[in-house]
């Protein structure tokens, strides 16, 4: 029933429409300006090994990773990742990804305490990302009280998302200022960074919206939320 069940797709479809843009906008904005060089020629690395020296901030290891855009801040290890093409490139992109993982280190630095929270949060994500779904489907066809414990689990992926929200853009919106003020691009290429980053932030907004109505959808086949699980 579930796997060809269209009122699914109806429920679900703002959320894969805007996953689906928001998609397309990352990696149209970042092939764009990953093409076009920053005056100053300086790498990715180099721009967040500055921002964090003007942050105060020395006890942070910046390295290279693998992958297409798995840069990240890991708060436990105090490790800048940035994937191969951002460690190395001299492009506007990837000074603007650089210096956005850059203000995630700096957050920590400042004991940001909505990063704190979203790695407090981790665990219990993961629980009810693994196990939330899955009881809400079984729960459709054993029993709707099961559905609802499927929904509380699950709720934690929300909850998790939803502070990720300030976070994320706390840190994009610190990038932003933090690349003028210590001249790591030029004012003419703030337009290329906001792009690029304001295009990621659209990212998880959509997660949000898509475990939203993931939500609200079983919610109502279990007759929740006025729907019927018949």
């Amino acid at each position: 029933m579930f796997l060809f069940d269209p009122f699914y797709l109806i429920v679900i479809s703002p959320g894969i429409i805007l996953s689906l843009w928001a998609s397309w906008k990352v990696k149209s904005n970042f092939r764009k300006y990953s093409a076009i060089r920053s005056v100053r020629g300086i790498t990715g690395a180099q721009a967040a090994a500055e921002l964090l020296r003007a942050g105060g901030v020395q006890d942070v290891s910046i390295e290279s990773h693998e992958g297409f855009m798995t840069d990240h801040y890991n708060p436990l290890s105090k490790t800048l990742s940035l994937s191969n093409e951002v460690f190395t490139s001299t492009s506007v992109a990837a000074i603007g990804v650089a210096s956005h993982e850059a203000g995630h280190a700096l957050q920590h630095a400042e004991n940001y305490k909505p990063l704190w929270l979203r790695s407090t949060l981790v665990p219990t994500a993961n629980i009810g990302s693994k196990l939330g779904y899955g009881a809400m489907l079984l729960g459709l066809f054993i029993h709707p009280s099961l559905v609802l414990v499927g929904a509380v689990l699950f709720s934690a992926v929300l909850l998790f998302q939803l502070v990720t929200l300030p976070v994320e853009f706390n840190a994009t919106n610190r990038a932003k200022a933090l690349v003028l003020e210590q001249e790591i691009i030029h004012p003419r290429e703030r337009e290329g960074v906001d792009r690029v980053l304001n295009a990621a932030a659209l990212t998880y907004v959509a997660a949000v919206v898509s475990t939203l109505m993931t939500l609200i959808y079983f919610l109502m086949r279990a007759g929740f939320l006025g729907g019927s699980d018949d």
